[in-house]
């Protein structure tokens, strides 16, 4: 049985700065903080954000480039960052950026591990992804086939070289722009711009198993270009943030999950 989410978020205004926000994560290295990144064209860094919603860092990754940023992740001790973005499907190699979750005091990364891919069937626009913390296996999911297509890339023994992704199912959602798995590794969302999707994962299945059950939909106060959402660390609750676009003032959003 899902979670049942409080109606109401808890909201919270963000710096003008972060204007295009695209993947959050909240921080297990800095308790209280969540990491932004932000979309293609903008420099390759990330905001460590307060939940009080200041920014108390600029990260710059070394060596990284921001082409189409789209999601992120927290998995064990290591950030993921997803350059997967394609609207116009022209990209026959994409690039997840894995590196060691810095700490506060930390302004630019410089070991930062590069996984690359391409898919079996041409280039694919995709904006969300989750890893499985256990295994390092990669799953992406499309955005703009009529059922969300899933793929999955593994990261043990590739030895850096550009992998083919497989194929491992699709989703009856369209439009998926985030994902999140839980601390647990027991709960899942999806966020289309529209609505967040949650589905529950029993027992370590493969999230490829598990994104085929059935989910139920949790309460979400509608953002403009949303484009974000993660659970929090200690999951009682989860996180949501927009782009700003014609809106005069982002805020990050906090749901409880009442046990």
């Amino acid at each position: 049985m899902a979670p049942v989410p409080e109606q109401a978020p808890l909201s919270t205004p963000v710096p003008e700065t972060i204007t295009e926000a695209s993947g959050i994560a909240d921080s297990k290295r800095n308790p209280g903080h969540l990491w932004v990144q932000e979309d293609g064209g903008n420099p390759a860094q990330l905001y460590l954000l307060k939940h009080t919603g200041e920014i108390a860092r600029t990260v710059y990754l070394k060596g990284a480039a921001n082409r189409d940023w789209e999601d992120m992740a927290l998995a064990g001790n290591h950030l993921y960052i997803a350059d997967i973005g394609d609207n116009n499907r022209e990209h026959t190699i994409s690039t997840i950026y894995k590196f060691e979750e810095p700490p506060l005091t930390t302004d630019t990364v410089r070991q930062i591990q590069k996984i690359q891919f391409r898919y079996p069937d041409g280039p694919h626009d995709a904006e969300a992804f989750l890893v499985d913390p256990v295994t390092e296996t990669i799953y992406l999911i499309t955005k703009n086939n009529t059922s969300a297509q899933l793929f999955k890339v593994e990261q043990k023994g590739q030895n850096g070289q550009v992998q083919t992704a497989e194929r491992v199912g699709s989703i009856d959602l369209k439009g998926v722009v985030s994902a999140s798995l839980s601390d647990s590794g027991q709960g899942i969302i999806l966020k289309t711009y529209k609505g967040l999707y949650y589905f529950k994962r029993n027992n370590h299945e493969p999230i490829s198993k598990a994104l085929q059950t059935t989910y139920t939909k949790l309460p979400y106060k509608f953002e403009p270009q949303g484009e974000a959402v993660c659970f929090s660390v200690n999951g009682k609750g989860y996180y949501t943030l927009s782009e700003k676009v014609l809106s005069g003032m982002v805020s990050l959003h906090f749901y409880t999950l009442l046990p």
